[in-house]
């Protein structure tokens, strides 16, 4: 069964859009990310034009997170207050991605900027993550040695603006959630994600939460900084198309429910490592399609063919 998509232009399997905003959703409960960085990419390689499954896919990511967000919330894993302090940060940053997505579309280079940043952050992001992640397994089957802090202190932790965060069990500098907030909300706005690929290990590794509470608090910021992107995608740059935002929407809130009773069963390093071994995986399938040439360089079409 096909549906037309009257911004993409083009039309898709609904089915097969309904599946992946599940699957998406699954992840978003998961691990507490948006699943843009893997549903933008997925949308592309089905045909769906760049710009349109960023503006797109900011949507969808709003209906899962809200999902998800609220099982977390009845199981007490969301530091609010942390929370708030990254949304400031994330509507300040999400704003200047939109302008800045507007001036690189009207230099006809929105698309390369956006397939080379999902390479860059995801292989950079993805390797991190799972070096850590497989260290610390390793050092649980050994079952020795004196365990690590997740995070060291650095010059970061001595700024000023101080605060306590209760439920994450921290007193650190308001400026660091602000900052990471804002470089998260600028990825919202070109990369069409809700950063959750890059928020969840800055709070465990830089502001240095515990998991538990990261998934949760993750979301909590992620449905205020992607609503704004989406908002301002439509309004400035005319790039959201409704029909796949509810398909999407429809199979991401359906997904999350299930997600966050599953990664509640999994220990911290093992979400750690599935996350980065997917993060890879889009990074590798997006770097190919960067650098392999294509069979055939030119199509020629003829009157009455796709």
């Amino acid at each position: 069964m096909h549906i037309y998509l009257p911004i993409a232009e083009m039309s898709v399997n609904v089915f097969l859009i309904l599946g992946m905003g599940v699957g998406v959703g699954l992840l978003s409960g998961i691990f507490g990310v948006g699943g843009g960085f893997l549903m933008t990419p997925l949308l592309i390689f089905l045909g769906v034009p760049a710009p349109v499954a960023v503006g797109t896919e900011a949507n969808q990511i709003v209906a899962s997170s809200v999902s998800g967000v609220l099982a977390h919330w009845r199981r007490g894993n969301v530091d609010f207050k942390m929370g708030f302090i990254l949304l400031v940060g994330g509507v300040i940053g999400s704003t200047f991605g939109v302008w800045l997505f507007a001036w690189l579309r009207t230099l006809g280079q929105i698309d390369l900027v956006i397939r080379l940043s999902y390479v860059v952050f995801l292989g950079v992001i993805g390797s991190l993550m799972l070096v850590e992640s497989l260290r610390v397994m390793f050092r649980r089957q050994r079952g020795g040695g004196p365990r690590r802090k997740l995070h060291q202190h650095t010059f970061l932790h001595g700024l000023p603006f101080k605060m306590r965060f209760r439920r994450s069990k921290l007193y650190i500098s308001a400026l660091l959630p602000l900052l990471v907030g804002v470089f998260v909300g600028i990825l919202a706005a070109i990369m069409g994600v809700g950063g959750g690929f890059v928020m969840v290990p800055a709070m465990i590794y830089l502001l240095g939460m515990p998991t538990s509470v990261v998934v949760g608090t993750s979301l909590f910021q992620i449905i205020f900084v992607t609503g704004n992107a989406t908002f301002l995608q439509a309004y400035l740059n005319q790039t959201v198309d409704v029909v796949l935002a509810i398909l999407l929407l429809v199979g991401g809130v359906v997904g999350a429910q299930f997600g966050t009773k599953i990664g509640a069963k999994l220990r911290g390093e093992q979400l750690r490592s599935l996350l980065a071994l997917m993060v890879l995986a889009v990074c590798l399938k997006l770097m190919s399609d960067l650098v392999i040439t294509p069979p055939d360089l030119f199509s020629i079409g003829t009157p009455g063919t796709h």
